[in-house]
């Protein structure tokens, strides 16, 4: 499997769809993925019923990334760091355990502590100074280069493209590999970041019902995007599953037979109980028991 260090090298749009859990990792990298992002939105709302505002904590954020990182494996993993979870201490803190954890980058971002969503309304951000030190704390703390650092800015929606423009500059010099102008508007807009960051690999945040324009990869891909993150494509889709099923069951007559969905001996397979199994014999077997 190809690292993402790796990966940025070689041409082509890398699409990284969004996980939110150990489950939906690996169905991710199982489906043919390349790169696979945690959603620190699907992660707050799967993980703990709670919206994406700052309400998951860094230790919790650092233990998802170890499950999810080891149920993707061996495909890269993009996690989301929100802002840092503190100053650039904490930011630091936090690129070497998502490191130790088995991602391959971390996403940090240059909002107020509480955060919320990118494509939320009442957005606020740090001064760039502040940001860009941040950026820089994670770029000095990681083991390798090959760890890559996302700088994420939300300034689009509270100070205009220019400022998200120069943000992005700023946090480039301070030791960003991977740059995120977060909710340009529409294509103009989109197309002014990658004329601006030539060279630079930039991320296009896709989400349904959000405020940038929703583009299909060879329409990122011609306008200069390197990465397509689709954060909660599946958790949307899941959601309105999980309704209708629950809604089923709690007629109190199961699912009906037509009902889509895999079989239990189907889903033991795509989680690996067969291979487990297959291992724990080899080593009964070797160990005479």
């Amino acid at each position: 499997m190809t690292s993402l260090d790796e990966r940025l090298k070689q041409p082509g749009l890398i699409v990284a769809p969004g996980a939110y859990d150990a489950l939906s990792a690996k169905l991710a990298a199982q489906a043919g993925a390349e790169v696979v992002y945690m959603t620190g939105f699907g992660v707050a709302g799967a993980g703990f019923g709670l919206p994406d505002i700052g309400l998951v904590s860094a230790a919790e954020m650092m233990e998802r990334v170890r499950v999810i990182a080891a149920a993707a494996s061996p495909v890269p993993v993009i996690a989301d760091g929100d802002n840092g979870h503190g100053g650039p201490l904490n930011a630091a803190r936090l690129a070497r355990a998502y490191e130790q954890a088995g991602a391959q980058c971390i996403q940090i971002e240059d909002q107020v502590f509480p955060k919320r969503c990118g494509h939320m309304e009442g957005k606020e951000v740090v001064p760039v100074e502040e940001a860009a030190a941040k950026i820089r704390a994670a770029a000095d703390a990681r083991a390798e280069k090959s760890f890559k650092i996302m700088a994420r800015t939300d300034a689009r929606a509270t100070h205009g493209l220019d400022e998200a423009l120069r943000r992005g500059e700023a946090f480039l010099k301070a030791g960003a590999d991977i740059l995120f102008i977060e909710a340009p508007r529409d294509e103009k807009e989109m197309r002014k970041i990658a004329d601006t960051f030539k060279g630079v690999p930039l991320v296009a945040n896709i989400v349904e019902d959000g405020k940038t324009p929703y583009l299909g990869a060879k329409a990122l891909e011609a306008l200069g995007y390197r990465i397509a993150l689709f954060p909660v494509s599946a958790l949307l889709a899941v959601t309105a599953r999980l309704q209708e099923v629950y809604a089923t069951l709690l007629k109190g007559e199961g699912l009906p037979e037509a009902e889509p969905r895999v079989t239990f001996q189907h889903y033991n397979e795509l989680i690996g109980l067969h291979d487990m199994l297959a291992d724990a014999a080899a080593i009964n077997e070797k160990t005479g028991k």
